[in-house]
């Protein structure tokens, strides 16, 4: 699998070849994320889902077989009027009498069918559900993309901080040795309490950005370990380090960016399948429906609660009852409502369309502007790595200058705080240039396959 651990030429990591304990390369990260993140393994489990969707709706298709078990006690019989002439024809038209019919117990139990033979619905719905799976694949694709992204930059960010460390850890032994020489020459009468002083400040300063910056190493892993869905307890450590290649600076082209190859195109591509469908699916809802039927079922009726017995007797036999039969449906008229619905399911459809242009453009700019960034960051990272080199060389022939009693502490702690501000500079550069590559390969929609 081709990840953003292969994106940047111009940095070559030095990777472990396999995992040792709780020890990390980029590529084992992203690896790790993609098995345990929380989100991602959400979408996959929604891909599922939609392929279970899928199956669901075909099995509407198939033959729709119910069983049933009624029984009724009448507590009451039900009373009917009968009229008095139906026995005695003398008998006055308005003249009814009350009588009761039927068993107390009355059990039917029995099997029912039905099997649709023509349905529109059924045929859009089985196409929309096709579409639906791919959707959810594409879901899927989108948010490895944005995993990917999110789990490199935190890499990123915890391992330029670890080089900041070295940096400042160079820096804090340099400064205190010059701090512990001049307190030594104000002891002996050759240095200014004041200068010490100024020593001391910036010494302080420097311990309080060092310990700033283990904390923000602290927070870093601890946002890679959430990226990964990794257990925040636990410790992880991280196996690459920073090789900088200033001379070979990749040009980012934006003039043919293939927009089919972004997810977010591609979903919308499959939207738009859908929508489609439903216009088709109402356009098609015109025609009739044919559902064929079927039931097969035993009655009894008892006085008493006998049920298991059966015989000659008229009150003790299960009497058969089978149906079969054919149900047309025509839509005639239903005052216009499915033409309404059909026009707007086609402003729908057309809304969608609009959204391509809107994605290309959305695409080509954020490719452009990830692309202007990037250059702008090799720019910086390259003066800033030539101001580092300047600022060093700065601090050192102030220390020089001082040790030999002919410069001033105050060009010391100014060389110290110039170095430290390219230092910060620099490493900002570096970690913007890596997250605007980031930034471009989502952009043109290759940053994982």
């Amino acid at each position: 699998m081709k990840i953003l651990y292969l994106l940047i030429t111009l940095y070559c990591f030095s990777s472990l070849t396999a995992q040792q304990g709780n020890t990390y390369s980029l590529a084992q990260a992203v690896e790790y994320a993609l098995k345990n993140s929380p989100g991602y393994l959400n979408v996959q489990q929604d891909e599922r889902s939609a392929d279970y969707r899928r199956k669901e709706i075909a099995g509407l298709g198939l033959p729709q077989i119910t069983g049933s078990v009624d029984f009724k006690d009448y507590l009451s019989l039900p009373t009917s009027l009968i009229p008095a002439s139906a026995f005695n024809p003398s008998a006055p038209s308005d003249s009814y009498f009350a009588a009761k019919f039927g068993t107390r117990f009355n059990t039917t139990a029995g099997l029912s069918a039905t099997q649709s033979f023509f349905n529109s619905d059924f045929i859009f719905a089985l196409k929309s559900a096709k579409e639906f799976i791919s959707l959810s694949h594409i879901s899927v694709t989108r948010t490895k993309a944005d995993l990917v992204s999110q789990v490199s930059k935190a890499y990123y960010n915890a391992i330029i901080n670890k080089e900041r460390i070295k940096l400042l850890d160079a820096n804090v032994v340099r400064l205190k040795k010059i701090l512990d020489d001049t307190r030594a020459f104000n002891k002996e009468g050759f240095a200014e309490l004041i200068d010490v002083e100024r020593l001391e400040v910036q010494y302080n300063n420097l311990i309080t950005e060092k310990e700033k910056t283990i904390k923000l190493i602290g927070l870093s892993e601890s946002l890679l370990k959430f990226q990964m869905g990794y257990k925040l307890s636990d410790p992880i450590s991280l196996a690459d380090s920073l090789n900088v290649n200033m001379d070979n600076f990749e040009e980012l082209n934006t003039n043919k960016i293939d927009i089919t190859k972004r997810p977010d195109y591609q979903l919308l591509k499959a939207q738009q399948t859908l929508y489609d469908l439903d216009v088709k699916r109402l356009r098609w809802g015109y025609l009739p429906t044919l559902v064929g039927y079927g039931s097969y079922q035993y009655n009894t009726q008892r006085n008493a609660f006998n049920f298991a017995v059966d015989n000659s007797s008229a009150v003790k036999q299960w009497y058969k009852i089978a149906l079969v039969g054919l149900t047309l449906n025509l839509n005639i008229f239903d005052g216009l409502q499915r033409n309404n619905k059909i026009q707007q399911a086609r402003i729908t459809s057309l809304k969608n369309q609009n959204n391509f242009k809107n994605i290309e453009l959305a695409a080509e700019l954020e490719a452009t502007v990830a692309s202007i960034s990037y250059s702008n960051a090799y720019s910086s990272l390259l003066v800033q790595k030539k101001n580092m080199e300047l600022a060093q060389h700065v601090l050192d022939v102030a220390h020089k200058k001082y040790a030999g009693g002919v410069g001033t502490n105050i060009e010391v702690v100014t060389a110290e705080t110039s170095l430290r501000e390219a230092q910060t500079n620099y490493f900002n550069a570096l970690f913007d240039m890596l997250t605007y590559k980031i930034d471009y390969l989502k952009a043109i929609g290759t940053l994982v396959k």
